[in-house]
C-alpha cells in the first residue's frame, strides 16, 4: 500500500532573509520525500512573488496585517483586517488540504499561526533573529516545535512545544560551498578566484554592506586603501549607487591604479575590486580571509558556517538587534564587533593590518566561527516538519 501524500504549507515573505530560509526548508523536503506537495503561503508585495515561484513553488497570497504599535487610523482598522486575512488563510489550508504548517516569521506568518491553531494542525516555527520578531512570539505559544538559529530568542513557547538551535536553513550555494570548504578549502579557493579575477595566493578582504552598501563601512575601509593592500586584496562591494564615492576614497588613498573590477577579464589590473554588486557573493566568502560587514541575522549565520573570520560592524537602529545577532559568534571567539560610531578609518588602520598579519589569529578566528556556525538547519528542520505530520 503506498504511503499518504502529505500536504506541507510554509509561511513567511517580505526579505530575503525570510524567503531564503524557507526555500531551504521546501528543497529539503522534497528531497526526503519527493511525494510531497509543497507549497508557500506569502504576501502581495514581498521578494517571495519572484523568489518563490523561480524556485518552481507554487504560492497563495493574503494581505500584510502589521501589528498596530500606537493608536492611529490603523490600529481601529485592524481587528478587521485580521479577522479578515485569518478567514482567508483558513480556506488557503483547507483548499491546500495541509497536513503542517510551519512558519518563519514576519508579518504574513501571524494570521496563518492562529489559523493553524483554530483548525487545530500541527505547527512549526523557525526563527532566525537572536530577539524573535513580533509575529514569531505569536505563534510560539501555539507551536508544536520551534527551531531557531540563536540561543535565548524572548520566544515563550507552549508547555509541550520542543524548542532547539538548528541554525539558519542555508541557501544552496551556501550549503555547497560549506560542503566544499570542509573537502577541499584550497580547491574551492582556487575556483572561486578564477571566476571572481583575484589571486588565489594573495589574502583577501571582503567588505560588504548589503544591497543598498553602509555608508561607514565604505568610507572607513575605501580610505584605508593604501595600507590594506600592503596585507591583501580587497573586495568592496559599495551598495548600489555608492561605487562612485569609495572609487575616489580609494584612488587619494593609495592611487588610481589599484582599483578593478570583478571578472576574469580583470587579472591582474589593481587589487582593489570595488563594484556596487556580487550576485554570487559565495564566490567571494570561498577567496575570503576576512570579511567586514553588517550583523544581520543571515548574514552571521552563513559567515559562520562557513568558518569565515569577520568584523561585524552593527547596523544602529532600532533596539540594537543587530549586535544580538553577532554577539554570540564574538563570544565563541570567531570576530570581532565594533560600534558603527567606533568604526573609523582610524580603526581600521589600528587594528585590520595587523590582523592580516596575524595569521594563527586569523586561523582560530576562522576554526571558532566553524564550530559555531550549523550547516545542516535545512535538513533538521525537514525532518521536524514531516515529523509533526499526524
Amino acid at each position: 500500500m503506498s504511503e499518504k501524500k502529505v500536504h506541507v504549507v510554509l509561511a513567511g515573505g517580505g526579505t530575503a532573509g525570510h524567503v531564503n530560509p524557507l526555500l531551504s526548508v521546501a528543497n529539503a523536503i522534497k528531497a526526503k520525500r519527493p511525494d510531497a506537495v509543497v507549497t508557500v503561503l506569502g504576501g502581495t508585495t514581498g521578494l517571495e512573488n519572484q523568489l518563490v515561484p523561480a524556485a518552481g513553488f507554487e504560492m497563495d497570497t493574503i494581505e500584510k496585517v502589521p501589528f498596530p504599535r500606537s493608536i492611529n487610523a490603523a490600529a481601529f482598522r485592524f481587528p478587521f483586517r485580521w479577522t479578515r486575512e485569518v478567514r482567508k488563510v483558513k480556506a488557503i489550508l483547507t483548499a491546500r488540504q495541509a497536513d503542517v504548517v510551519c512558519g518563519f516569521g514576519g508579518y504574513i506568518s501571524a494570521p496563518v499561526y492562529r489559523a493553524a491553531k483554530k483548525m487545530g494542525l500541527p505547527m512549526a516555527i523557525h526563527e532566525q533573529n537572536a530577539r524573535a520578531g513580533m509575529a514569531n512570539k505569536l505563534g510560539a505559544r501555539w507551536a508544536d516545535y520551534i527551531g531557531t538559529a540563536y540561543e535565548n530568542t524572548g520566544l515563550k513557547p507552549g508547555e509541550r512545544t520542543r524548542v532547539e538551535r538548528v541554525g539558519l536553513p542555508l541557501r544552496p550555494a551556501i550549503a555547497s560551498l560549506a560542503a566544499r570548504l570542509e573537502a577541499n578549502p584550497q580547491l574551492a579557493r582556487v575556483e572561486a578566484a578564477s571566476q571572481l579575477g583575484v589571486d588565489p595566493t594573495r589574502p583577501l578582504v571582503l567588505v560588504t554592506g548589503g544591497s543598498l552598501g553602509a555608508q561607514s563601512l565604505n568610507e572607513a575601509v575605501a580610505s584605508s586603501a593604501r595600507q590594506l593592500l600592503a596585507h591583501a586584496q580587497v573586495v568592496h562591494l559599495t551598495g548600489r549607487g555608492k561605487l562612485k564615492e569609495v572609487r575616489e576614497l580609494v584612488a587619494k588613498s593609495a592611487g588610481k591604479d589599484v582599483l578593478n573590477d570583478l571578472g576574469i577579464d580583470h587579472v591582474g589590473q589593481g587589487d582593489y575590486h570595488a563594484v556596487e554588486y556580487l550576485e554570487r557573493i559565495d564566490l567571494a566568502f570561498a577567496c575570503a580571509d576576512l570579511v567586514i560587514c553588517r550583523s544581520g541575522a543571515g548574514s552571521v549565520s552563513e559567515i559562520a558556517a562557513l568558518g569565515l573570520p569577520a568584523v561585524y560592524v552593527p547596523l544602529p537602529i532600532g533596539n540594537g538587534e543587530q549586535r544580538f545577532n553577532a554577539q554570540p559568534v564574538v563570544e565563541a571567539g570567531g570576530g570581532i564587533m565594533v560600534s558603527d560610531t567606533d568604526f573609523t578609518t582610524q580603526w581600521v588602520l589600528a587594528n585590520v593590518p595587523s590582523l592580516l598579519a596575524d595569521h594563527d589569529r586569523l586561523s582560530a578566528m576562522g576554526k571558532a566561527a566553524w564550530g559555531y556556525g550549523i550547516r545542516d538547519a535545512a535538513d533538521v528542520m525537514a525532518d521536524r516538519v514531516l515529523s509533526l505530520i499526524r
